[in-house]
């Protein structure tokens, strides 16, 4: 009827939500981190191990003062996942590793919630006790058993490239097998100058003019920002008595004039061991033609190798130089038929500063059948919109200098016989029986 007012009845259901709806409403929103009780912890395991004095990184971000001037830059790269450096994607494969300290998607929402409530510091009483380190000269690996030290190479100010050998006796007076294995640069300076550095031990009649010829046996790459190799219990490399050690260089000159010093240390298994596995470690997968990126593109190349006998696979490390942005490591598996299986194990979107080994948990470690193929899926970016690329109206090709390109990547792994293959893969499976799906890759 005209005039009369209508009348509306809510349910009780509709009138506890919107008394619901109210009290939230009013409720005081929880308190914003603070660094001593949230963002200090999280520094400490992923950070600090870098941004400290004396280290590589360019400042130290171990107390409050240390880090407020930088809270905006931390958000930023922790957001974008570039710090700390771990560049996996997250989506993709095998995410159990050994040594991991990127931050969970938890940990970076607490940063970012810190600094966008203006960084408070919190109450001092919370402050976790600071992490103790080793000196800012100490090894990855502990104590080695062996150092050896390369000569000193000038590297001037300015010039092209520089590549060639350098040689060191090998201290050891019957054969051994390695554990672990370290190469690194000897000062900050000498860190900045070495592009890579290739070791090898080979019998010094190989040596003819102070170079050498190919051959030797390998035993570890070094590239900028690379860790340690710290071999699986039960896996070895031998080092022959006798022999002397090879390390082949590229330095880049920096427009400050130093030397190169590169040392190697090994930690070795006691006399008389012998390891049930010899743990190899190669670059595999080369492009199957010379890499030919045009000027201003994406481009994508592909790269094969056969494991003629059973293995687990124990570390994936791309290698890339300055227009690698992202590479892939697929499994394809052997077929009776002709159905191919194929597996992504992993991808990780490259950075030239970053040569970083992702060293699988021992029960995430691929096992494959003999006749697996390695498949590499790497793509280089000759874009203006990449900052590493420096000369984007210019193709590149393949070859050694650091303005040249590669695109393979380096496997760690152990050869099995078919009986040590199919004795794993069942007690990797006994093991995973009842585990989330995607913990471990295996055949």
């Amino acid at each position: 009827m005209k005039g009369r007012p209508v009348l509306v009845t809510l349910s009780s259901a509709a009138v506890l939500a919107i008394s619901a709806a109210g009290a939230a409403a009013q409720a005081p929103a929880s308190p914003p981190p603070t660094f001593t009780a949230d963002v200090a912890p999280i520094l400490q395991r992923s950070c600090v191990t870098c941004h400290r004095a004396g280290e590589i990184a360019p400042m130290s971000l171990r107390t409050y003062d240390e880090v407020r001037p930088w809270a905006r830059a931390i958000r930023m790269r922790v957001a974008s996942r570039e710090m700390p450096p771990w560049h996996l994607d997250r989506t993709i494969g095998i995410q159990q590793f050994k040594d991991d300290p990127s931050l969970s998607d938890q940990e970076i929402d607490t940063i970012t919630r810190w600094v966008d409530a203006g960084a408070p510091e919190g109450n001092p009483a919370d402050m976790p006790p600071q992490r103790e380190f080793a000196a800012a000269n100490a090894w990855q690996i502990g104590t080695p058993d062996l150092v050896i030290r390369f000569p000193a190479m000038p590297v001037p100010a300015e010039g092209p490239d520089m590549f060639g050998n350098l040689y060191a006796d090998i201290p050891i007076d019957s054969d051994r097998y390695i554990k672990a294995i370290q190469t690194r640069s000897a000062t900050q300076m000498s860190h900045r100058v070495v592009h890579h550095a290739l070791s090898y031990a080979e019998d010094p009649a190989l040596e003819a003019g102070g170079m050498a010829e190919d051959g030797g046996q390998f035993l570890v790459e070094y590239a900028s920002g690379k860790n340690a190799e710290v071999y699986p219990d039960g896996s070895g490399v031998l080092l022959k008595a006798g022999q002397r050690a090879r390390a082949a260089f590229h330095l880049h000159p920096i427009g400050l004039e130093t030397a190169a010093e590169i040392e190697l240390g090994i930690v070795l298994y006691p006399k008389g061991y012998v390891p049930t596995f010899t743990r190899w470690s190669r670059q595999l997968a080369q492009p199957t033609t010379p890499l030919d990126l045009p000027a201003g593109a994406i481009t994508r190349s592909d790269g094969y190798t056969i494991l003629h006998k059973a293995a687990r696979i124990i570390a994936f490390q791309p290698h890339m130089h300055n227009l690698g942005v992202r590479q892939c490591l697929e499994l394809i598996y052997p077929t009776s038929g002709t159905r191919t299986t194929t597996e992504v194990v992993n991808c990780a979107n490259f950075n030239n500063n970053w040569h970083l080994t992702y060293n699988y948990a021992d029960d995430a470690q691929p096992l494959v059948p003999a006749g697996t193929i390695l498949h590499n899926i790497s793509w280089h970016d000759n874009r203006p919109t990449n900052p590493r690329a420096t000369d984007p109206k210019n193709w590149v090709g393949d070859g050694q200098r650091t303005i040249d390109e590669m695109g393979f990547f380096w496997i760690g792994w152990i050869e099995l016989t078919e009986e040590e293959y199919k004795q794993q893969l069942a007690e990797r499976k006994s093991r995973a029986a009842g585990a989330p799906a995607g913990t471990t890759a295996q055949r």
